[in-house]
């Protein structure tokens, strides 16, 4: 069962990483100079709307298959902004509203750190712009 659920996410996992790769294409061609990353902004926000659908016509079935396959692999594929607000309407919906709060002003500045640090000990490792 675990190496067929595996597989599942995988194939999921494939077809959200193409799809968020051709969307963010399709609007790079549509706006080529614009310095908003409007490609990212999209599928995070299509990612987060699609997961609130699929989770509501999902939540009843557990881990089964389908699930799996649309949440966890083609949705996270797609985009993982998609899981944080999944994880986040969760807390709020258990009653965990601070809880919730932390979560997502910690993601957001240990992410932000995270990857402004990384980019400065890359940087400094390779020298990397």
């Amino acid at each position: 069962m675990m190496g067929t659920n595996i597989l599942l996410v995988a194939l999921g996992g494939a077809v959200g990483s193409v799809g968020r790769y051709l969307t963010v294409e399709a609007l790079r061609r549509w706006s080529p100079d614009a310095a908003f990353p409007a490609g990212t902004f999209a599928v995070n926000t299509i990612g987060c709307f699609v997961m609130g659908i699929a989770f509501a016509a999902l939540a009843d079935r557990g881990k089964d298959g389908l699930t799996l396959f649309l949440l966890t692999g083609l949705l996270g594929g797609f985009t993982t902004y998609s899981a944080f607000g999944l994880d986040t309407l969760r807390l709020v919906q258990d009653g965990e509203r601070g809880m919730a709060f932390g979560y997502v002003a910690g993601t957001l500045a240990l992410c932000l750190a995270a990857v402004w640090g990384g980019h400065g000990i890359g940087k400094s490792i390779w020298g990397a712009s």
